[in-house]
């Protein structure tokens, strides 16, 4: 395995720049997830990895090794690279059996026969198709399918493994459980694993960093734990997790963050600049009950199952979201203790 490298990688098509400036480095057996609303060039930054594409600017490495550099036109082809991908649409040759689809990259590289079989069944092992070895990808499951793409990349020991939306054609309740093959698969291999999805759900369930992007460029690359409670800009305190983007004034710097208007309300928020100008409020941090100084409007009430989502809207104008065990009416008026939400700087 090896670290994955890009210093201002950028990419453009027809003069439409699909990417721009991208710098990050993924660590060696890292789980990394690209993450962002379609459109916002997490795949054809996978396919410049995969070496699908040429960037426009700027360099990649795999390890040590220089695979891709704009400015001298360096071009190392996909299969030189060795890296693995894992499709969408599964790409399974209809016409072999499970074993065969697995073995054919092998194959093709001529593989001795001995060596080919002993790596098939360790591949199969590993994603728990022993039993499904002899079957036509006709008679398997969508899961069972994707299984099988990820075992025939696992084969070839690649040096990384790129994952294209795996699980979009997947019913709810089968990409639950895909996720976990995905992980297990991460953990047993160490494999350094790139997964481009647009459900932040799957990427805070599977991954050691998100890269969030948006227009082109990544906008925050940090754990989930830090993408939900410390957003560094708008974009990621909207697009991650559940809650309102609110904005504060006046701010007094505090040993842990600042004291600011907030609702027209002084209140203590979390924070690492001196001068926050937003807040980002998460349902964790809106406490309902009558003795709230705060008071808003329920708007909508929704059922998740052992408890309610509440749309709120204060008398302000602004509009929340908290979660209560029971059911409010729209319409209703309740109010509202908030509690060191966390701020930040508009960039």
């Amino acid at each position: 395995m090896a670290k994955l490298t890009l210093n201002s990688v950028g990419k453009s098509f027809d003069g439409t720049p699909a990417l721009a400036d991208i710098t990050a480095e993924i660590a060696d057996g890292e789980f990394v997830a690209l993450l962002g609303p379609s459109g916002c060039g997490k795949s054809t930054l996978l396919r410049l990895l995969a070496g699908f594409e040429h960037p426009s600017t700027g360099q990649i490495h795999i390890g040590p090794q220089e695979v891709a550099n704009a400015d001298t036109g360096h071009m190392q082809p996909p299969e030189a690279r060795n890296i693995g991908f894992v499709f969408q649409s599964y790409a399974l040759w209809p016409h072999m059996n499970v074993r065969r689809n697995i073995g054919y990259p092998l194959e093709v590289r001529g593989v001795p026969r001995a060596e080919r079989s002993r790596r098939i069944d360790a591949a199969l092992e590993a994603t728990a198709l022993g039993p499904y070895a002899d079957r036509m990808p006709s008679d398997l499951s969508g899961g069972q399918r994707q299984r099988v793409a990820l075992a025939r990349c696992l084969v070839t020991d690649p040096t990384a493994v790129l994952l294209d939306e795996p699980l979009a054609n997947l019913d709810v309740a089968l990409r639950a459980s895909m996720q976990a093959v995905f992980s297990d698969f991460h953990h047993r291999t160490g494999a350094t694993m790139v997964y481009v999805t647009h459900d932040q759900a799957e990427a805070m369930a599977m991954a050691d960093r998100i890269a969030v992007m948006e227009a082109g460029r990544i906008v925050q690359f940090d754990t989930p734990e830090r993408l939900y409670a410390r957003p560094q800009n708008r974009f990621v305190a909207g697009f991650i997790g559940e809650g309102s983007v609110v904005p504060v004034s006046d701010p007094k710097p505090t040993e842990d963050g600042a004291e600011v208007t907030l609702l027209d309300r002084r209140i203590r928020v979390k924070s690492d600049c001196a001068a926050p100008t937003l807040s980002c409020l998460r349902p964790e941090n809106i406490t309902l009950g009558e003795a709230g100084a705060l008071r808003a409007r329920v708007e909508r009430c929704t059922y998740l199952g052992g408890q309610y989502r509440l749309g709120l809207r204060t008398t302000d104008g602004a509009e929340l979201m908290a979660r209560s065990p029971a059911r409010h009416a729209p319409g209703e008026q309740l109010g509202l203790t908030l509690s060191t939400p966390w701020a930040f700087a508009e960039t």
